[in-house]
Order: structure tokens, then C-alpha cells, then sequence
């Protein structure tokens, strides 16, 4: 009996030293350091990547015009590469919208840095306690921002992922920066969270109409302004398909198996997201849609 006790309780040590090694490899690989890197895009606008975020700054003779920080680790790894590589300040800082999944650590740019945002970005920075640097100026409809003779325009299009989601159009680059509201060849995010779907549709018509060669995105590949509306017609199309199901009296799960979309099945986010979208598009028409 004592030797079988003593194999049970080798045993038991055995295994719990498996689960510890196998605890500790796992949150070893939770801590693995982020992907980050810097890559030109044009003429003196620069890419910058956290993990499936991205932003974009450019340089000047008098300084740096930043946006999106990121987060906080992100803004301080930023800030010391654009002192590495580039020797400048960073003059400006331009949030897209108040997010903090975009715009969190703003606060590492404080010192040196113009924070600047559209009018309703403040108050929701402020109100809902992001954690990031508060707005110094904002703006309603359009502002231009000049540094060392360089331009970056600031658009504001109207609801859509929220309603203080502004654009920059780096108009000498021919680049669009654009977050949240369109990505080369991919679905909609899932369920459409904090989306108003007929703003952005208007928003994405506008953004077609805009003068630029090259997309950038806050999430994926670069792409061109051939990109956007393809994304449009996607969301459009969706819409009209749900609709029509709705109409007839479908539920919920019967419309996501009708509503396949096969057509976009190549596109990034199809398999995890794709009912998804079907679910937020009836959440979106129940509360908008007209009768007829």
C-alpha cells in the first residue's frame, strides 16, 4: 500500500509540475513583445504599426505631425523612434475619433505636441475619462494644418463609426488616412459595434469623391481609392439582403443562413465575422429602417 501511495502521490507531483510549466509557457506567450514598425508610404508620411493597428505621421523641417498614438507603450516606442531617426519634435498630434483603442497614451506627446480633434471628440475624451491627452483645439466641419511648409487636411463626413470620425488627407502625398470605416478587401468588423450603417454608407460616398491615390487604413494593408467603393457596395448589398428577409418575416437565424454573401467569401474576416454583420445589420434596420 505505502508503494502505491507513494506512485498516486509522484504521481500527482508529476502532473502539477506539467501545469505549471504549461501556466507559465502560456502567459510567457500572452507577454510576447508587440509587432511594431515604422515604413514609408510617400514623399514624408510614414506608416506606424501596433499589431493590427496603424497610424501615420509626417515629417517637416519644424517638427513632426503625428496621429493616432495607439496606446500608451506605443506612444512612447513611437516617440523615441521619430527622435532616432528623424531628430524632430512632435508638433501636432491629431486624433481620427475618440476610441481609446486608437487614441489611448496621447499624454506621452504632451510636452511638445498641439492635440487636436473634431468638436465632439473632446467632450466624449473627456466625459467617458479616456486615457489620453484632452483636445487643445477641435474643429466642426474642415481645418488645415501647415508645419515646415507641409499640409495634412482634417474632414469630418458625418456619423458613422462615431460621430467625431474625421479623415486626413495628405494632399501633396496624394494619401488618405481613414480609420474604422473602410479596409482593402475586407467585411465589415463584426456586428457593426458603435456603427450608424446608413452614415457610413454616406461617409464612404464622400470619402470616393475625395482627391487621393493611396489608402491608408487604421486596420490592415494599405490600399487605393479603388478600394473604397467596393466596400460600399458590400455593406450596401448586405443591407438590401437583410432587408428583404425581414420583410418577409425571417428570424434572426434564418436570415444569417440566407444571407451568405458568398460572393465576398475570399475577403479578409468572412469566416469569423459574417454573421456577425448579418446580426448588426437587423440591429441597425430595426431601429432606422423606413416602412413603406
Amino acid at each position: 500500500m505505502a508503494g502505491l501511495r507513494d506512485a498516486v502521490q509522484k504521481g500527482l507531483i508529476g502532473g502539477l509540475a506539467v501545469l505549471v510549466i504549461l501556466s507559465q509557457a502560456q502567459a510567457a506567450s500572452s507577454r510576447q513583445a508587440p509587432v511594431r514598425g515604422i515604413e514609408r508610404i510617400a514623399g514624408d508620411v510614414y506608416r506606424f504599426r501596433d499589431n493590427h493597428h496603424y497610424s501615420v505621421f509626417m515629417v517637416t523641417p519644424e517638427g513632426v505631425i503625428a496621429t493616432d498614438p495607439i496606446n500608451a507603450d506605443a506612444a512612447i516606442w513611437l516617440k523615441g523612434e521619430i527622435a532616432r531617426r528623424f531628430n524632430k519634435p512632435v508638433k501636432y498630434l491629431i486624433y481620427s475619433h475618440d476610441h481609446a483603442d486608437h487614441i489611448a497614451g496621447g499624454e506621452v506627446f504632451a510636452a511638445t505636441a498641439t492635440v487636436v480633434a473634431h468638436d465632439n471628440a473632446k467632450a466624449h475624451i473627456i466625459g467617458e475619462g479616456r486615457p489620453t491627452a484632452a483636445p487643445d483645439i477641435t474643429f466642426s466641419d474642415r481645418l488645415t494644418l501647415t508645419l515646415g511648409g507641409k499640409v495634412v487636411e482634417l474632414i469630418h463626413l458625418g456619423p458613422n463609426h462615431s460621430d467625431n470620425m474625421i479623415v486626413m488627407r495628405f494632399p501633396a502625398e496624394r494619401i488618405l488616412f481613414a480609420v474604422d470605416i473602410v479596409a482593402r478587401n475586407t467585411i465589415a468588423y463584426r456586428d457593426f459595434p458603435n456603427v450608424h450603417i446608413d452614415g457610413l454608407i454616406a461617409t464612404l460616398k464622400r470619402v470616393e469623391a475625395l482627391d487621393f491615390d493611396i489608402l491608408a487604413p487604421g486596420h490592415g494593408p494599405l490600399g487605393t481609392r479603388a478600394d473604397v467603393a467596393p466596400h460600399r457596395r458590400y455593406i450596401e448589398t448586405l443591407r438590401a439582403r437583410v432587408l428583404e428577409h425581414m420583410r418577409a418575416g425571417k428570424t434572426v437565424d434564418e436570415i444569417k443562413s440566407l444571407v451568405t454573401m458568398e460572393e465576398y467569401e475570399s475577403w479578409a474576416g468572412y469566416g469569423r465575422w459574417r454573421a456577425l454583420n448579418v446580426e448588426g445589420m437587423v440591429r441597425h434596420l430595426k431601429l432606422y429602417r423606413r416602412p413603406n
